[in-house]
């Protein structure tokens, strides 16, 4: 293969993500999580809102301002903030409510394989 060629291959390599597979695995290979408790859109803070799965400061942020516009009178209602469809608010439905303290609790599992397995 020719210097040019090899140069080539190794540009698209970084480009698609396949220089550093390790690090490309770290990423999509997490500790799976323990979800448990609800929590109260009507009343949670931004802080308790990124406790949920795929809920990030700026997500957290639009539901606040949204709440303070128009309190939510039921969760269904989460799909009228900018950037909640209903797959979205599918997958966290699970831990809303109007009602009640946040009890929101997550944990990360211990990841299960060859690094975490007794020596032989």
């Amino acid at each position: 293969m020719s210097a040019a060629r090899a140069a080539l291959w190794g540009a698209l390599a970084v480009a698609v993500g396949m220089a550093a597979p390790g690090e490309a695995l770290a990423r999509h290979h997490r500790a799976p999580l323990k979800i448990s408790g609800m929590l109260n859109l009507a009343t949670a803070s931004a802080g308790q809102l990124e406790l949920l799965p795929g809920i990030g400061p700026k997500a957290a942020k639009m539901i606040v301002e949204h709440r303070a516009r128009a309190p939510f009178t039921r969760v269904e209602e989460l799909v009228r903030v900018k950037g909640f469809g209903k797959k979205r608010f599918d997958r966290l439905r699970p831990y809303l409510t109007l009602n009640g303290a946040t009890t929101l609790k997550v944990e990360r599992l211990r990841a299960q394989g060859r690094a975490n397995s007794p020596p032989k």
